[in-house]
């Protein structure tokens, strides 16, 4: 709202409660974070205008009615906060990494190595956290939104003996998965992988009695991946294990993405 008024520079003062109440009271309760059209719809029926009308309902009365969180909003504009800050965001219990394809993947191979490329970015996700996971689900899927074309979407997951963060061992697990679920005759439009049961890689591990019988995995190399993480923080995207010869016309494409002037040279902006 401040950006929108130029006589406040960006910049504006709530703390006053005179200035608050009046400005409450001109702003649609459209405007607020987190209120979509059809709140905004249900609460037009009920005479809620604006943001002051909002503020002046029951909490208990609106979480009824709508959600808990348009109730939490209630008392947010009330002054009572209802989420915490937190200084240093929590790591993740559950990493995923899909993506829908420019194109529709019918071959095997294509999947498999757009499969590889999620792994290796959500390997990178788990060391960066230092983190382990003990299980992998893979999921394929083709597009819902084409009820002309043959429907299917499968996923499988495998729980691993050993936790890892190994790149080479995720991507083969997965492709495992995917020979397992991978149909041919259809036109697949997304594909993903998902890492659960984390944890901290300084946690003591359970050791399996049967663990040292040949899985035909790779060897578990935490120097290995702490080199290529490196040197990949140096040089972006030098090193992969997935993507080395791939074809990658699968991607989507980002034509309107948010230009990267802090983080890429190639993009800083030319003053002439």
């Amino acid at each position: 709202m401040p950006k929108k008024w130029l006589k406040t520079e960006g910049v504006l003062d709530l703390s006053d409660l005179v200035r608050r109440e009046k400005l409450m009271k001109i702003v649609p309760v459209a405007e607020v974070w987190g209120i979509g059209s059809k709140t905004t719809a249900k609460l037009t029926k009920l005479g809620i205008h604006s943001v002051w009308d909002l503020a002046n309902q029951s909490p208990q009365k609106i979480q009824k009615a709508f959600t808990v969180v348009v109730a939490r909003t209630i008392m947010e504009l009330n002054g009572t906060p209802c989420l915490a800050l937190e200084e240093i965001s929590p790591n993740k219990q559950q990493i995923v990494c899909s993506r829908s394809f420019s194109r529709r993947l019918t071959q095997y191979q294509e999947l498999s190595h757009a499969l590889s490329e999620f792994c290796s970015r959500a390997a990178e996700k788990l060391r960066r956290q230092h983190s382990l996971t003990g299980c992998v689900t893979v999921f394929i899927r083709t597009s819902p939104f084409n009820p002309h074309e043959p429907q299917y979407q499968r996923s499988a997951s495998i729980k691993l003996n050993t936790a890892t963060q190994d790149t080479r061992i995720l991507i083969t697990t997965a492709n495992r998965l995917l020979t397992a679920i991978f149909k041919k005759g259809y036109n697949y439009q997304k594909c993903g992988v998902q890492l659960s049961y984390i944890q901290s890689k300084s946690a003591p591990g359970q050791l399996e009695l049967f663990a040292f019988q040949d899985s035909g995995l790779p060897t578990e190399n935490s120097p290995l991946m702490a080199a290529m993480d490196r040197i990949n923080n140096r040089f972006p995207k030098m090193i992969s294990v997935a993507a080395t010869g791939f074809d990658k016309s699968w991607q989507p494409k980002a034509e309107r993405i948010s230009p990267k002037y802090t983080t890429d040279w190639r993009e800083l902006v030319m003053v002439k």
